[in-house]
């Protein structure tokens, strides 16, 4: 499989999970709080019993968003008549000429969306519910993959709820389970951010794994509100939430000494752009370096070292100011996605629009496949 000569590894492909995922795979001392998924595959959600996960006004997006996704209907019928199975997956990375893809969750987002009732009381998630859910997502994830485990390959929900029970899913999935990273939202969970060294064991377990932290934006969820509580328009919530959120994990890798620590860690930060990161990066070196910082944390390395080093960016199909990222960063750390299914992707004409990005032939190659293969570590 190749497109137009390109092999090309999906960084970030979604899927769409069934509703009742957690009435049949949560572990029965949890049964009775199982979360429910609503909607249609493209314009979902999920609702749990005594929670609230999701932001009430999400209830006004749907109307825009059906505006949006009906023109596309007709694109997604193969997986809509096959109930978005893992078949239908691997079809949908035929159409869009896709080799491998590493999958990432929908409804799923909004899962593990809630802070420790240590934090919140009962409007939280106790720890191990938390790791429940995450453990019964994988599982369901294990299932989904086995039309082919190599083109599938799954990312595993982990809850940070308590640091060493997210020791333990993220070696179990990878180790059993056979997935190729962990996700995580970037909301702070018990007030500790990511470079907290609760969390060392996590970054230690990923070093010794050989497998990738990923860091990716969730739903209009009760965790650090990422969209500036610009819930009344979708559009303005959106730009800000899926970006900011993995920037926010970014700083507090580069800047908090995780990977003085953890040199051989490697982390993604998907679906939140990438033309962003020059301007980041020059103000947070400069906030280390000729600004209070350096009185702050000791670093071996600038940020923007660290960033060069470690960790790996998404840039959108359509993304033109890439080439701006390019010119500071090269292109050695971006990695490419399609979104599919979500209503933002552009299924199934990612690859080519992503073509028409104005970057070199070698660029493309390296963005498509080479820089992906390092994430991921795909020989």
């Amino acid at each position: 499989m190749s497109h137009k000569g390109y092999k090309v590894i999906d960084s970030d492909m979604h899927l769409a999970e069934p509703p009742d995922l957690w009435q049949r795979y949560l572990d029965p001392a949890f049964k009775s709080r199982a979360p429910v998924g609503y909607g249609t595959p493209r314009l979902d959600g999920l609702e749990m019993p005594g929670k609230r996960l999701q932001h009430p006004a999400i209830g006004k997006w749907f109307g825009p968003l059906s505006k949006h996704v009906e023109p596309s209907l007709k694109d997604y019928a193969f997986a809509i008549e096959r109930n978005w199975d893992g078949v239908s997956q691997l079809h949908a990375m035929d159409m869009e000429g896709i080799d491998i893809a590493y999958l990432y969750p929908s409804r799923g987002l909004y899962a593990v969306g809630l802070d420790s009732t240590e934090q919140v009381g009962e409007r939280g998630l106790e720890p191990a519910f938390a790791s429940a859910l995450a453990r019964a997502y994988n599982d369901w994830l294990y299932d989904f993959c086995a039309p082919d485990r190599k083109r599938l390959i799954g990312a595993a929900i982990i809850a940070p709820h308590d640091p060493d029970a997210a020791v333990a899913e993220t070696r179990r999935s990878i180790k059993e389970l056979g997935f190729g990273a962990i996700f995580l939202l970037p909301g702070i969970v018990n007030n500790r951010p990511w470079h907290h060294p609760a969390y060392d064991p996590l970054w230690d377990e990923c070093q010794r794994l050989n497998v990738p932290v990923v860091f990716h934006g969730g739903g209009a969820d009760y965790l650090t509100d990422f969209g500036l509580k610009l819930h009344d328009v979708m559009m303005m919530w959106h730009t800000f939430s899926h970006c900011l959120g993995p920037m926010s994990a970014l700083v507090s890798f580069t800047a908090g000494g995780v990977f003085d620590r953890f040199k051989k860690l490697r982390a993604g930060f998907l679906e939140a752009n990438c033309s962003w990161a020059p301007w980041l990066f020059a103000r947070l070196d400069d906030h280390y370096e000729e600004y209070v910082g350096r009185f702050e944390v000791k670093l071996e390395k600038k940020p923007s070292d660290y960033f060069k080093s470690n960790c790996f960016v998404s840039v959108e199909p359509d993304e033109g100011p890439v080439r701006l990222y390019v010119d500071w960063f090269g292109d050695d750390n971006v990695v490419f996605s399609t979104d599919y299914p979500h209503p933002d992707s552009k299924f199934p004409h990612s690859i080519d629009k992503f073509l028409e990005l104005p970057l070199s032939e070698s660029a493309k190659r390296k963005i498509l496949w080479d820089n992906c293969a390092r994430l991921y570590t795909v020989d």
